[in-house]
């Protein structure tokens, strides 16, 4: 069944979206996105595959199809907004050709592989007047919100520590660019699961002062990490530990937060991912909403309760990008907190190397 396009918010004008990439960062993370936002129109889509050309036009008839982004290149001029959703090692050239066009740019994660490729991008967009932004959807997980707003509530008190997973039992490699490329194009879990947890660490706690990191491949056919654990030494002093893996037989906590008031503790993963992966909607009337049996715990050992999730809205990005292009709103994510992540994310491979902890 197609998804039918959003219409604009109070009659104003539909911002036309070019999605550059349609594997499934760009069919299941961004296309079904941009069309339920308001005021956003997915007009184009960028792909060699036939399969995945086919599979655009059925979903979102009247797409335009481009083979290339050569091709997008020559049309630019219908667009508004390029969304780059392409490996990670072609993140950065293509979103500085797309604002050579004159288009916004919207960034998959990582948005560049380093910290410098990413602030001469910046440095790009501030020069041409143009809107860039990245595309760190898990700030709108439910779990994440409702902890940011169990924080901002002092239900915790001072918190010592933050750990955060984001853990799989994926024992058979998969013959994909992520798991047979090397860390030289952008694979490998820290720069796939990476960017959002150190992410939402840096959203909660602030910069990170130091950085100590294990970093393994532990199957075989696998050229890059598939199990990771960072201990981020925030500047504020909260310590942040962040597990990735692809073997983990038996999953940890998504959330257990230690404050000296309380603790919080919240299981499984946000239910966005897999209801845009089985085709949902995102704009249907219970998107996000958290099942009672799934909500976190708060409390000390003996005195505890459940606590409301708030819900998730993968949305709210895009509706930030359309504000952002449209009417000089701030950018839904600010990339000078990108940037920090990827210098977190190279000081943890010196601390790989070299087993010592690595000051920023």
């Amino acid at each position: 069944m197609a998804d039918a396009p959003s219409t604009p918010e109070n009659g104003g004008p539909e911002l036309h979206v070019a999605l550059i990439g349609y594997g499934k960062g760009g069919e299941v993370f961004h296309a079904p996105l941009i069309n339920a936002v308001p005021g956003l129109r997915l007009s184009a889509v960028v792909t060699g595959n036939p399969e995945r050309r086919r599979a655009a036009e059925e979903r979102y008839p009247g797409v335009t199809v481009y083979p290339n982004v050569a091709e997008l290149w020559a049309d630019s001029d219908r667009y508004e907004i390029a969304v780059v959703t392409t490996p990670n090692d072609t993140h950065a050239p293509l979103a500085q050709a797309a604002l050579e066009t004159g288009m916004a740019v919207v960034v998959d994660k990582p948005f560049a592989l380093t910290a410098a490729q990413a602030r001469e991008l910046t440095d790009l967009a501030g020069k041409l007047d143009q809107v860039l932004t990245v595309y760190q959807n898990r700030r709108w997980d439910s779990d994440f919100l409702t902890l940011w707003k169990l924080i901002e509530e002092g239900s915790l008190g001072r918190v010592h520590r933050f750990e955060s997973r984001f853990e799989r039992w994926r024992p058979q490699a998969k013959a994909t660019w992520r798991e047979s490329g090397g860390v030289e194009t952008g694979a490998g879990l820290l720069y796939d699961l990476g960017p959002h947890l150190i992410d939402q660490a840096i959203n909660l706690f602030g910069p990170v002062a130091s950085v100590y990191a294990e970093i393994d491949t532990l199957r075989e056919g696998v050229n890059s990490d598939d199990d990771v654990f960072l201990a981020l030494n925030h500047a504020r002093g909260t310590r942040s530990h962040l597990w990735m893996s692809a073997l983990t037989a038996q999953n940890g906590p998504r959330f257990r937060v230690l404050g000296n008031e309380g603790a919080f503790t919240v299981h499984g993963m946000d239910g966005q991912e897999a209801r845009l992966t089985a085709g949902e909607r995102p704009d249907a009337a219970d998107w996000g909403v958290v099942a009672e049996e799934d909500w976190g715990v708060l409390g000390v050992d003996g005195d505890t309760r459940r606590v409301p999730s708030e819900r998730g809205a993968y949305t709210e990005f895009y509706a930030g990008v359309r504000d952002a292009v449209g009417e000089g709103e701030p950018l839904p994510v600010d990339l000078h907190e990108v940037i920090h992540g990827l210098e977190v994310i190279e000081s943890a491979r010196r601390s790989a190397r070299t087993g010592t902890v690595v000051n920023l």
